[in-house]
């Protein structure tokens, strides 16, 4: 499924997460939140001066802010390529929004630089 022709989520399933998030991301809630609901996504990761590597993201879905979900990232079909990192549902639908910013502002699906970070555990 393309950014391009995602529905939001129901007010009442985006309502839950308010709490969690302000300004133009609070705006972006019910998009971030049918993304979510999806429980995958496709996307390219842009890498400067080489060819953009395929992945395919994919994680489980609860319905509340402060559960756990685990999402699991496979760079080019190949298995050796996969990453899984676990985090809290508000945490992870917060790298969603800037996804759904990032497409709006370029035409490209990929996560943001954060998660990666987060991904790759370069912060721990």
């Amino acid at each position: 499924m393309s950014l391009a022709q995602l529905k939001p989520a129901s007010k009442q399933d985006a309502m839950i997460y308010v709490p969690y998030f302000q300004g133009q991301k609070r705006k972006m809630l019910p998009l971030a939140i049918g993304l979510y609901q999806n429980a995958s996504l496709e996307g390219e990761r842009l890498i400067e001066g080489g060819e953009s590597i395929p992945f395919v993201a994919t994680w489980f879905t609860s319905k509340l802010p402060a559960e756990g979900t685990r999402c699991r990232i496979q760079f080019d079909g190949n298995a050796e390529l996969s990453y899984e990192i676990d985090m809290q549902n508000s945490e992870f639908v917060d790298y969603l929004i800037d996804v759904i910013m990032n497409y709006q502002r370029t035409r490209k699906t990929d996560f943001s630089r954060a998660f990666y970070r987060k991904l790759l555990r370069m912060d721990a």
